[in-house]
């Protein structure tokens, strides 16, 4: 399926104003942490947006995600205030991990050899 120019505007406006957000919320916690919106997919009707976020350390990440969900309404709202002149209906904003990062750097120990199982 072929993204229309209109859900990647949307998806872009959203990764920006959401990567501001969570750029806020890291500085004004107490906790040293990162959340990075790695990419965000809209649907053909621009009624769900599912947000990927790459969370710094992982330590964190699971207490993060349950924050993000508990706050989803917040976020929506917010997001209302920042682009209501520019589309109709604000989507549901869906949040998933994104772990690809993670994914890489154990492929790239795997292939030095570093990893649990050294490729023969």
């Amino acid at each position: 399926m072929n993204e229309s120019n209109r859900q990647r505007k949307v998806a872009q406006i959203i990764q920006q104003d959401m990567a501001e957000l969570f750029r806020k919320q890291a500085s004004d916690s107490k906790q040293n942490f990162l959340v990075t919106v790695s990419d965000v997919k809209i649907t053909a009707d621009l009624s769900i947006a599912k947000v990927y976020l790459s969370i710094f350390p992982p330590a964190l990440r699971s207490a993060i995600m349950k924050e993000i969900e508990v706050n989803k309404s917040t976020y929506r709202n917010f997001l209302g205030q920042k682009m209501g002149k520019q589309v109709r209906i604000i989507p549901d904003l869906n949040f998933y991990l994104d772990t690809t990062l993670d994914d890489v750097e154990k492929i790239e120990k795997e292939l030095k050899g570093e990893g649990d199982n050294p490729i023969l």
